[in-house]
This record gives structure tokens, sequence and C-alpha cells, in this order.
């Protein structure tokens, strides 16, 4: 690399590292808690526990329990299947008048598999996880907070790659710098620590920096992923299917019907139509998806008729729409499993390692400048 060059790569990665070295390190800290929202949540609040792992019950009972239980609520409800025996129901309420005005702050329930009994009664960003999913992707200051996530996504991976062009040794000289070796001597250590925690945690911090930029910022995203590869507008169909005060087909009913689209789904979230008559909308995991808990594949019922209005099924999807819907599941990881998980956890960490090792790096080549001066100006006088 020409001299001129290294230069102005060394300071685009100095000052990147020095400016938003502390926004960095804090989106990987929050990530690497969020990749298990949901065991983290159970211990900090252990009565949402299973005792006996129990078979998932229907989600006609849960939505009746439901309505015994908040009969004021007559709006839609989003239902979500336990992911294992020893996992509660977790239901949703997205227009509670508690939180109006708050943005996205829906009332988050969850009910024992087995009695549905109610074992948590919450409101989204009043209780730590949903805090720190919101402080992760908004900063806590809603879209403008979003887009400044999504850009600090971008400028990580500028980071990343000026950081990768620095230290590239040649092809020659490749396989000596990437022996894990760390060196004694504060100096060599701290560099050698800094190099190798970047260089070998590159390909996951990539992944994350790239999927958070697209997660974050879907405005810029989808247009230039539609531009490759078409995009299909999701569906979300009319209100008003059926009269507020008239029965409508129970969510039994409708799973029925949308299973006959997916013979070999697991079923994971359904939505009610609630008072607005909309769409009964039911979601399912099938093989090979890349994430469960938030699965692709879906049917909306009409809840007057029981006609199924439409179908999304990720096997017909255009190769933009996997894309897509690669980016959640590569975030956190679960689309290679508990071992994703653990290697997107670990990778929010390195963040902070990078910043701390890059600070102390610059504070060493700065004490050797001073040092160097003084000397030149002790042997001028």
């Amino acid at each position: 690399m020409k001299p001129a060059l290294r230069r102005a790569w060394l300071r685009v990665h100095l000052y990147l590292g020095l400016a938003l070295g502390g926004l960095f390190a804090l989106l990987g800290l929050s990530g690497s808690a969020l990749v298990f929202y949901l065991e983290l949540d159970e211990l900090l609040n252990p009565q949402t526990a299973i005792v006996q792992p129990v078979a998932a019950p229907s989600p006609d009972a849960v939505f009746q329990r439901l309505q015994a239980l908040h009969p004021e609520r007559d709006g839609p409800w989003r239902i979500e299947m336990p992911l294992a025996p020893d996992r509660p129901v977790m239901a949703r309420y997205y227009d509670p008048p508690e939180t109006a005005g708050r943005g996205f702050a829906p009332l988050m329930l969850t009910l024992d598999p087995q009695t549905l009994a109610e074992t948590s009664h919450r409101f989204w960003g009043d209780y730590a996880m949903t805090w720190l999913y919101d402080l992760h992707y908004t900063l806590l200051a809603g879209p403008t907070g979003r887009s400044v996530v999504g850009w600090t996504g971008v400028l990580l991976l500028v980071s990343l790659l000026t950081g990768l062009a620095l230290w590239w040794p040649g092809p020659k000289r490749l396989r000596a710098a990437l022996r894990p070796v760390l060196r004694k001597g504060p100096v060599r250590f701290t560099y050698d620590l800094h190099v190798l925690g970047g260089i070998y945690g590159m390909v996951v911090l990539v992944a994350l920096a790239f999927t958070g930029a697209v997660l974050a910022l879907p405005d810029v995203a989808r247009p230039l992923v539609a531009a490759v590869s078409p995009l299909a507008p999701g569906f979300r169909g009319p209100a008003g299917l059926v009269d507020e005060g008239e029965p409508s087909l129970s969510l039994d009913a409708a799973l029925a019907i949308a299973r006959l689209q997916f013979p070999d789904g697991e079923l994971r979230w359904v939505e009610t139509p609630g008072r607005q008559g909309r769409p009964i909308s039911l979601r399912f995991h099938r093989p090979g998806e890349p994430g469960r808990r938030f699965a692709r594949n879906q049917v909306w019922v009409d809840p007057g008729t029981g006609a199924i209005l439409a179908v999304r099924d990720t096997r017909q999807d255009s190769a933009g729409e996997r894309f897509m819907d690669w980016m959640h599941p590569l975030h956190n990881g679960e689309a290679f499993g508990l071992a994703g998980r653990v290697l997107a956890c670990v990778g929010g960490l390195l963040p902070l390692l990078l910043l701390v090792t890059g600070w102390l790096r610059w504070r060493h080549k700065r004490a050797a400048r001073q040092l160097t001066a003084a000397r030149r100006a002790a042997a001028l006088a």
C-alpha cells in the first residue's frame, strides 16, 4: 500500500474509532444481551418460568382466556405460541390506552400454558429487556435514533474494512500474521490483542454491522434490494370483514383452514381480527426457514367466511425477499441455532475490546511521538 493511501486509511480508522467507538461498544453490548432476550427476561422475572413442561394450548383457549382477563381490550391481539414445552405463551395488545402517544408500546403478557394463568402484565419499554431493545434499536430516540443506529452500522463497516486494509500483510505473510500469539510488553500486547480481536472477529462483526444497518434503514435498504430483485408488498387486508358484535370464525377453525396451505408448518403467531374485523393472520415456521420465532410463511383468513385472502409461501419468494428474510436471523445468530447465537453474543463484545485496545494503542503512539519530540528538542539544545 502506498504511504499516502495508508496515512489516509489510518486517519479514517483512527477518527472513526475515537469518535464513534463508544457508540459501537454500546450497540455491541446491548446486542449481546438481546441475543438471549427471552432467557434473560425469565431470569429477571422468575414468576414467568414454567415449572411443569406441557404441550401448547390451542389458540382459541388462549384467546378466550385473554378476553376473560381483559374484556375491555377489544382490539387485535397477537398470540405467540411457546417455543418449547417449558416456555410461556406470550401475547401482546398493540394499542393500549395506557401508553397512547408513546409510539410502539404494546401491552405484553405471559400465560402459563397449562393453567393459562397470567404470569406477567407489562408495557413495552417499562421493563429491562424491552428498554434495552429500544436502546439498541433506536437509542431511545424513536425514528431519528433508529436512523443513527443504521448509519452507525455503515460506519462500523468502514472502520472494520479500513482496519483490515491497514493490517493486510500480503499472501506470503498471511499465515504468520494469523498466528494467535500475544507478545510480551504492554505496547506489543495491546497491538496484538487489537489486531487479532479484529481479524478473528471480522466475519461476525461485518455480518452484525451489515444486517443491523439493513434492519435499521429499511427505507434505504429495500429500494436497493428491489432494484436487483423484486420485493412483494406486504398484505394487510381490509377492515370490516366482520361487523362489530357479530360472531367471527374461531381461531382453531382458522388454523385448520390455514394448515392446509402449510401441512409441514409449526404455528408460531396468530393475530386476531379485533373490533375492526381485520383478517385472522397465522404465521408458520417451515423446515429450512432461517428464523423460527419470527417465521415468514403466512396465511390471512377472512374471519366472516373462512375464505383464504392471501398466502405468503417463502419457498416461492424472490431472491430479494429471501435476502431480507435472512437479515434478522443472521443478526441475532438464530439462523445457526445455539452455536450461532453464542457467536453473535461474543461478537457483540468485540467492539468494546477494540475500543479499549485501540484507545490504548493511540495513547502509546502519542506518548512515543512526544518522547521523540522531547529527545529532538534536547539534542538541538
